[in-house]
């Protein structure tokens, strides 16, 4: 009995047949035996698969810069994965997200690469984020330490809450007396220690937002 024409795989949405000179040719490049080279295949799918699922949880902004750099982000992939972020069900959600790794096994090298670049962006913070992240535990310490660095911090953010964070900073010291060190244990802090870092952060976040957007608009003002 003669094998059926149509059993091969996917390359780069490209369907390769079974036995076909393309088939050999990709086994030859692999430089391995059939069996090594379905693998190889197999474990190139999967990723784009996998690939696929993570883009569900990419930041807009992130997605609309691939959209804006690469032709193969297009209408009908982003249709599909607000299709498959709506489907609850979860055999519906299973054969979306097949059909999500469908259409990125049509994308080429180049538009993959920055797929995994945006993803690898997201999960890293920010220069800016870590700066604010520094500050804020500086300021921290110091206002907790110094009075007079109330009075640099209102001049650096004069919205704050000055009854609150003068507050907070009388509980944090109280915190502070009544806890006793043990060697080898890592320094226990109350709530107060922790709001305090969590609105100077805030405030430093909201500050360098404002920088940013600030710089953006720049070159267009006259």
């Amino acid at each position: 009995m003669s094998r059926k024409p149509t059993k091969g795989y996917f390359v780069r949405g490209h369907f390769v047949a079974a036995g076909s000179e393309l088939d050999l040719e990709l086994k030859r490049e692999l430089k391995g035996s059939v069996d090594m080279s379905k693998t190889d295949l197999k474990k190139h799918s999967d990723h784009l698969q996998a690939l696929g699922e993570a883009l569900l949880t990419l930041r807009g902004d992130l997605m609309t810069r691939l959209r804006e750099q690469h032709e193969g982000i297009d209408d009908k992939l982003i249709d599909a994965l607000v299709e498959a972020k709506r489907i609850t069900n979860f055999e519906g959600k299973r054969r979306q997200m097949q059909f999500i790794g469908k259409l990125m096994r049509k994308l080429d090298d180049e538009t993959v690469a920055a797929i995994e670049a945006a993803l690898e962006e997201q999960r890293k913070p920010s220069a800016r984020e870590t700066l604010a992240l520094h500050q804020a535990e500086q300021w921290r310490d110091r206002l907790i330490a110094d009075d007079g660095a109330l009075t640099d911090w209102m001049q650096a953010a004069p919205d704050t809450d000055v009854q609150q964070l003068r507050a907070l900073i009388r509980q944090a010291r109280k915190d502070a007396q009544g806890v006793v060190e043990r060697p080898g244990e890592a320094q226990r802090h109350g709530r107060a220690f922790r709001d305090i870092f969590q609105l100077v952060r805030s405030a430093l976040t909201a500050t360098a937002e404002g920088e940013a957007q600030d710089e953006l608009q720049e070159p267009g003002d006259e």
